[in-house]
């Protein structure tokens, strides 16, 4: 359908062709044109000429010279606008194959376009995609079991009871506490104190134990007995 109202592409060739022919005449008519009015403007500088000499003796020689030249100026001036409306015409010509060119080069991209979007979407129908989902999510699952297989415990280890590891570990965490506070509680040396000349130094006031180390000591204490 489309080849008929647009053509075929050797027919684009000939609109191009025809596009040039048609400049070509168009300058060709332009020429025309320049050379009629420089014709008609030299009639009209003539007319001056023959008004400027006009005497009693040669009034009927110049009236009737001026006449011809007038008419001449006329015939000119009738040529100058048939070829002005020739021009309009071809103007008219080119701008209508102008645009059908154009409008055939939009075709023929679109239709392009719809055959390589069908020749992609046969290379890739729904079934294939749908197959290919498929084997990506057995893969995928395949991978996990892997995975989670290589992670797994061997040997002996796959032999330890997660209960009595954890017991293990509370028991150790106790014994761990129960050193700490069977510790002599120390306190760090008191750093000595400078005294300017000529005063007595005086003695540091024995710190206060806490409830904490009274607590300790009471423990101590007790274990000991």
């Amino acid at each position: 359908m489309f080849s008929r109202v647009f053509g075929k592409p050797k027919q684009e060739t000939n609109a191009v062709a025809t596009l040039d022919k048609l400049n070509e005449t168009l300058e060709m008519l332009e020429k025309k044109e320049n050379v009629l009015l420089k014709k008609a403007a030299a009639e009209v500088e003539k007319a001056k000429d023959f008004t400027k000499g006009k005497n009693k003796k040669g009034r009927f020689l110049n009236s009737w010279r001026q006449f011809n030249v007038c008419k001449r100026k006329r015939l000119y001036e009738q040529q100058i606008e048939q070829l002005g409306n020739f021009q309009l015409r071809i103007h008219d010509q080119m701008i209508m194959l102008e645009g059908a060119k154009a409008t055939t080069e939009t075709v023929d991209a679109l239709r392009s376009g719809a055959a390589a979007m069908k020749a992609m979407q046969k290379a890739t129908n729904i079934d294939d995609v749908d197959k290919t989902m498929d084997e990506i999510n057995e893969q995928t699952e395949n991978m996990k079991q892997i995975q989670e297989a290589l992670s797994a415990p061997i040997g002996a280890a796959a032999d330890f009871d997660e209960d009595e590891l954890e017991a293990e570990l509370e028991e150790l965490e106790g014994a761990e506490l129960e050193e700490q506070l069977l510790q002599p509680a120390t306190t760090a040396p008191a750093a000595p104190i400078q005294v300017p000349a000529g005063r007595q130094p005086t003695r540091p006031v024995p710190a206060k134990p806490t409830p904490e180390e009274d607590e300790l000591a009471a423990l101590q204490a007790e274990m000991a007995l």
